[in-house]
């Protein structure tokens, strides 16, 4: 029999805005949705830790381009009649009450309370939708009982260069939060704001900071009493609110934490997968990663070299060179193609013998890589079609971030488009 005194948890994944720092690869779909890993996408990794601590009741919170999201969750997340749990999305709906899109984070959870009710929750767990962790959420509300506290945050260690981007927090030597700023200016004096010493741990000497992560636990009852406003967000009013009048706490997570939601932290944290030691490992079998079950074939691989690469099922690569590449599914990669430091996103779908034949009669590549292309440090979406001898991003050219009509730059990485037609011979 179940422990009546075991906290009933309600987790809540903040599916995010437009997602416009992720633009062009949130045109069609959410931030959540964004392909990652070669088969997985972003919101997998959230879902994930709440699963693996044993929190499987879940909400996803979205409300702009979330078809994508709902097909993936729906082929993906179904658990057992007899288990209780669930995924499920909640969108921005109009009701008696309310009638507008989701104005924040806080927002978003107050228009949903009367589903969360219905669950009786002793605590909330609050996620991120675009972040790339892994954390025993189990340990991290176990601290939050035994601390007393109402909410606790969970911080990450930074330096002082890299405090201006985030949410700092002032902590005593019982980790209570006294203070908290949003984003201090690099020539402000933060010096006070250092992390005790009873509190470092095994931190690294040169983070001395404490930064929000933006994954918050709440007691039922002080949710309840933070959102009775009209604030809309968490990081910037609920949170800087409740300090000053509740107990929060801070979680130091120690391990390895990145916001990938703009383009050159997405590339940086996928391809950062390839290398022999990864930051964040997906080979952990008592803590998998779950996403959808496509049921493909092995991948073929016809005489290629690859190298410091992840390739997906379903693939057929064929005397090609792949360095540094993270290659998702049923992706096709033809001959005398040379690929380094790419993503390429795959294919939702194989084109059949008379498609194939149809595009040849337009003079249209297949969906895919073709032959003889040379690519490097470029990002290219579902369903592209890459022409034969095609060149993109190796002849030292350089462009302004933005849009660029066959392509999208960003950072100098190079964004082809989901979708995107790449005629034979084009050079970018």
């Amino acid at each position: 029999m179940k422990n009546s005194k075991e906290p009933r948890v309600i987790s809540i994944i903040l599916g995010g805005g437009k997602g416009t720092r992720l633009y062009p690869l949130t045109k069609e779909r959410s931030k959540p949705a964004v392909p990652f890993g070669g088969k997985y996408r972003i919101v997998d990794i959230p879902i994930s830790n709440c699963i693996n601590s044993g929190y499987k009741k879940i909400y996803l919170l979205t409300q702009f381009n979330s078809a994508s999201l709902h097909h993936h969750i729906t082929n993906s997340y179904n658990f057992d009649r007899f288990d209780r749990g669930f995924v499920e999305i909640l969108a921005a709906e109009q009701t008696l009450e309310h009638s507008g899109w989701f104005e924040g984070t806080a927002d978003a959870v107050r228009k949903n309370m009367s589903h969360f009710r219905s669950q009786r929750p002793t605590h909330y767990i609050i996620l991120s939708g675009d972040q790339l962790y892994r954390m025993d959420l189990k340990e991290f509300m176990n601290s939050h009982i035994a601390s007393g506290a109402d909410i606790t945050i969970a911080t990450t260690a930074v330096n002082r260069r890299d405090a201006s981007g985030f949410g700092i927090m002032q902590i005593d030597k019982k980790n209570k939060i006294t203070a908290f700023q949003e984003k201090p200016a690099p020539d402000k004096d933060i010096s006070d704001w250092k992390i005790p010493e009873s509190s470092r741990g095994d931190l690294p000497p040169e983070k001395e900071y404490l930064a929000s992560m933006g994954i918050y636990i709440f007691n039922a009852d002080a949710m309840e009493e933070a959102l009775d406003n009209e604030f809309t967000d968490f990081g910037k009013e609920i949170i800087p609110q409740s300090i000053k009048t509740k107990k929060v706490n801070s979680y130091i997570f120690d391990g390895y934490w990145e916001d990938i939601g703009t383009i050159r932290s997405f590339y940086e944290a996928t391809l950062d997968l390839t290398n022999y030691d990864p930051s964040f490992d997906f080979y952990n079998a008592e803590e998998p990663v779950y996403t959808h079950m496509r049921y493909l074939p092995p991948s073929k691989i016809n005489g290629a070299s690859i190298e410091n690469s992840l390739t997906s099922e379903g693939c057929i690569i064929t005397k090609a060179s792949l360095k540094r590449c993270v290659v998702g599914v049923r992706s096709i990669i033809e001959e005398g193609t040379d690929l380094d430091g790419v993503i390429v996103m795959g294919s939702d779908f194989y084109e059949t013998t008379d498609e194939k034949a149809e595009n040849a009669k337009a003079g249209k590549p297949h969906i895919g890589i073709g032959k003889n292309c040379k690519i490097s440090k470029a990002i290219i979406d579902k369903d592209a079609a890459i022409g034969d001898n095609v060149r993109i991003n190796v002849d030292g050219k350089t462009y302004e971030d933005g849009d660029h009509g066959l392509f999208y730059s960003a950072e100098g990485i190079i964004v082809i488009r989901k979708g995107a037609v790449i005629p034979a011979g084009t050079v970018i």
